[in-house]
């Protein structure tokens, strides 16, 4: 019981935003196991965390709840300067590249799809952001921009 109320005061503090829900299968002798797979960006605006979880279950409610506790498990810290970040940051992950730029304030998130929801939740008001690579896997192109958000946070403050 104790477990359960925890967990309900962790999911308050936290903003969820779902990338993709899939149905997977996996074919055995007797037939097609179906499951759902569910990509998820967990986010706390305040204190600048965020973090990706995958997730699959046999129904996909069972999966968010994975989903949800393996990003609460990856959280990574945004290093945020007057609602920016302090210097200009790319990665590439599989087919995904990714450029994040700091901004000036009053410009807001400048960005499009999964990178747009990752810079909003984790509490990042004022950069520019572009998806280089050609691929439009989600999954793909949020590992990219966490690559880089954690390429911010191993840097030296000078």
């Amino acid at each position: 019981m104790r477990k359960a109320k925890n967990y309900k005061n962790i999911k308050d503090t936290f903003e969820t935003v779902i990338l993709d829900i899939s149905r997977v299968s996996r074919v055995t002798a007797g037939g097609k196991r179906l499951s759902f797979r569910v990509t998820l960006i967990v986010g706390d605006k305040s204190n600048f965390r965020v973090g990706l979880g995958i997730g699959k279950g046999k129904d996909v409610a069972q999966a968010i709840e994975k989903a949800t506790a393996d990003a609460q498990k990856h959280f990574i810290t945004i290093p945020v300067k007057n609602g920016t970040i302090p210097f200009e940051v790319a990665a590439k992950e599989g087919a995904a590249q990714v450029i994040i730029k700091p901004a000036k304030e009053g410009k807001g998130v400048v960005a499009g799809g999964v990178v747009r929801s990752i810079l909003r939740l984790g509490g990042v008001t004022n950069v520019t952001a572009k998806i280089i690579g050609r691929t439009t896997n989600s999954i793909s192109n949020s590992r990219a921009t966490l690559k880089a958000l954690e390429q911010l946070a191993q840097a030296k403050p000078k």
